[in-house]
This record gives structure tokens, sequence and C-alpha cells, in this order.
């Protein structure tokens, strides 16, 4: 069971480390559900936050770069995790973009980490 389950948390990881390398752009109902958001507030957020600009296809449709995705990622932070106001979002995201975007990153890890431990702990505690 553990080894199974192990297998199983090394592909979840290896899936997501060869995904970025190998997809240039990402849609935005993509882009929505990595961060549990919907389409509209991604739209709201690229008219608030000038940092975010996909290049849009022929069509209109838009194409997240994986630079886009860690800009939303700061300000998904910086507005729902911190609960800043837009302006305040806004602002921080000015003065300090490269701090942010390392405090994002740094959480992202962390929870991903979080996550294997609880799945590891969980599989230990079945095997007893």
């Amino acid at each position: 069971m553990a080894h199974t389950l192990f297998l199983t948390s090394l592909s979840k990881i290896m899936a997501l480390s060869k995904e970025p390398k190998y997809k240039l752009y990402y849609s935005i109902g993509e882009v929505a559900e990595m961060l549990g958001v919907n389409d509209t507030l991604l739209r709201f957020w690229e008219r608030e936050f000038p940092q975010i600009s996909p290049k849009k296809g022929g069509r209109g449709v838009r194409q997240y770069t994986k630079d886009d995705i860690e800009t939303i990622k700061v300000i998904y932070n910086l507005v729902k995790v911190r609960g800043l106001r837009i302006e305040a979002a806004r602002e921080a995201l000015r003065k300090n973009k490269e701090g942010e975007v390392q405090s994002a990153e740094v959480i992202d890890r962390l929870r991903s980490i979080r996550s294997e431990l609880v799945e590891l702990k969980a599989a230990l505690g079945d095997l007893e």
C-alpha cells in the first residue's frame, strides 16, 4: 500500500514538473482551474492589474504564459489570502514584485509538501 502511494505521489510530482516545460500557453479556463477561481475574476484582475497581460489569439482567446500565472498567483495571495483591497494589492505588487513572487512560490511549495506529508502519514497509519 505504501509503495503504491509513493508511486502515485511520484507520478504527480513528475507530471507537475513536466507540464510547464512543454506547454507555452494556458487558456483562461486552465488558469482558473489551477487557482480554484472563475474566469470572471481573472478578467477583472486583468483590468485592475496592468502586470497581467495575456497574449490574445486571433479570436481574442487569452493565452497565459507561466510568468502571467506566477503574477496571478501573487495577486491571489495578496487579495484572497492576505485580504488586501485591490488598491493596496496593486501598490504592494508595484513596490515589491520580486519579493511577493518569491513568497508565493514558497507558499505553493510548502502547501505541496504538506499535502504529500499528510498522504504519507495516512499511508503509514494504514500499515499499522
